[in-house]
């Protein structure tokens, strides 16, 4: 039997009650499915094939560019005359990285050991590691500052010592010496009666000790007692805290080991982790929000008060003796040799630090450094780490080979560090945290949107419904209005 108007209405009235109300559970239970998925992909699991390898291998394209500040005028500088520099590269390396000692523990912890190798290349470089460079000669420079309280005799000695060697305060070398390392006497000197006394007992080049090295012993937790605490640092060489720096505050080891961050970040989550490299704890700030290829992300760059000195930002008060502000003092972790990091080209640095060095043009495009991250899932999506080294040098009286040179913090190179997500992995994450979560917003919009519809067209044919037989009500009987037709008998007899 064909279904009347009122059984349309009623299953048009159910269709759509149904519909809105599978919309409206999707709503909700929609983002939690997602968050879900993501705290069980985020977790460092080997059974999470993506991300565990993203974490293990770092199998997106991430390089180094190194540039030098080459002297322009190094025999005026013995005179007393301010430094000249122009600066000469991008040198390109490929940084590859790979963990390996991976080692799982019951307390919800994996420990690592990760490796770095650089490979040159020459054609996203200006320039070959065969290009001749002047910068300061650490050996010489560094180690006058280090020696200019012991007594005079002494420092007649050393300053004869570095004659012997053929040392000066300038180097001329290759780029890749300069990198990696050159032979010298005086190294091998040092090496032999010094012990400890460099950071490396081979050639000696400023990143020797970098290049097939690992950067310590980390243990960070797995997130799986807790996804707030997901690649975490535990310790880092078996130490829960440094020993480097001035206060507790200081000497802490906060944050990540600067890869991936917990999942969930919000405008008021701040990027904090552990470098080796500048030995200690540092942290980012939130910007502004951005797009990479469809992707949103959060900016995250230095605050101001990164290197800010002791006086301008108390908690940094740990990490003196300052000078400027704009310069970390690292000598306490670099064998107490006076190297300072700061951002390239002393950017957010004193203003009074580009007086005392002609050349350098400081600007934040070019010399800030950022991480755009994905804030649902802590995944970076574009870094760019750029860090500048310096050296402390002056005039000592009996160390003949520093001459007049003026007080100054002085530029040697500076490098960024960066990598960004593309090709496949870069479609995966677009497919998973972009598309699927729009399908399932659509879905559930248009779910309520159908649900909506269907009810009003159920209203409308009950309302139709209602009309029609109200209008059949009034019309008279069909046996008192059409002549010919049969009439009532009771008004024939009437008639009669």
């Amino acid at each position: 039997m064909p279904l009347n108007r009122s059984q349309l209405a009623v299953g048009f009235a159910v269709a759509g009650v149904l519909a809105v109300v599978f919309g409206i559970v999707l709503t909700f239970v929609g983002p939690l499915v997602i968050d879900d998925q993501i705290v069980k992909n985020t977790v460092i699991d080997p059974k999470n094939d993506l991300s565990y390898t993203m974490w293990k291998d770092i199998p997106v394209p991430f390089f180094m560019s190194v540039y030098f500040f080459n002297i322009l005028n190094p025999k005026e500088m013995l005179k007393g005359e301010k430094p000249m520099v122009e600066q000469r590269g991008p040198y390109v390396y490929r940084k590859r990285c790979q963990k390996d000692n991976i080692t799982f523990h019951p307390n919800g912890t994996v420990s690592y050991k990760e490796y770095r190798t650089y490979f040159f290349e020459p054609s996203m470089s200006v320039g070959n590691e065969s290009d001749i460079v002047t910068i300061p000669n650490m050996l010489v420079l560094g180690a006058a500052v280090m020696m200019e309280n012991l007594p005079y005799a002494v420092r007649l000695m050393i300053s004869a010592t570095f004659k012997t060697f053929k040392e000066g305060p300038f180097m001329t070398k290759t780029v890749g010496e300069l990198m990696w390392g050159y032979d010298s006497g005086l190294v091998d000197f040092l090496n032999k009666y010094l012990p400890g006394m460099l950071p490396s007992t081979g050639k000696f080049g400023l990143f020797a000790e970098f290049n097939n090295s690992n950067t310590g012993l980390f243990t960070i937790f797995t997130g799986q007692d807790d996804i707030r605490n997901v690649h975490k640092v535990d310790s880092w060489n078996g130490l829960t805290e440094l020993n480097y720096w001035q206060t507790p505050q200081s000497n802490m080891i906060n944050g990540t080991a600067g890869q991936m961050w917990p999942p969930f970040m919000t405008k008021e989550s701040t990027l904090p982790f552990y470098s080796p490299d500048a030995c200690r704890s540092m942290e980012l700030v939130y910007q502004r929000p951005g797009v990479m290829k469809g992707i949103p992300l959060y900016r995250y760059v230095a605050p101001k008060t990164l290197f800010a000195n002791g006086t301008d930002y108390a908690p940094n008060e740990g990490f003196c003796p300052c000078r400027q502000s704009g310069l970390l003092n690292v000598s306490s972790c670099r064998h107490k040799s006076p190297v300072f990091i700061s951002h390239p080209h002393f950017f957010n640095a004193d203003p009074v630090l580009l007086d005392y060095v002609d050349g350098l043009h400081p600007n934040e495009e070019e010399h800030g450094l950022f991480i755009d991250i994905h804030p649902q899932t802590g995944v970076p999506l574009n870094v760019s780490i750029r860090l500048q080294l310096n050296l402390y040098m002056k005039k000592v009286s009996g160390i003949t080979e520093t001459g007049k040179i003026s007080e100054v913090v002085m530029p040697m190179i500076w490098f960024e560090e960066s990598g960004y997500i593309d090709g496949p992995i870069l479609n995966t994450f677009h497919t998973n945290l972009v598309i699927l979560p729009a399908v399932m917003e659509y879905m559930q919009y248009g779910f309520i949107a159908l649900g909506l519809a269907t009810i009003i067209i159920a209203a409308l044919v009950h309302h139709k419904k209602r009309r029609n037989k109200r209008e059949g009500g009034t019309t008279p009987d069909a046996t008192t209005t059409t002549s010919g037709e049969e009439k009532d008998p009771l008004l024939q007899d009437e008639m009669d």
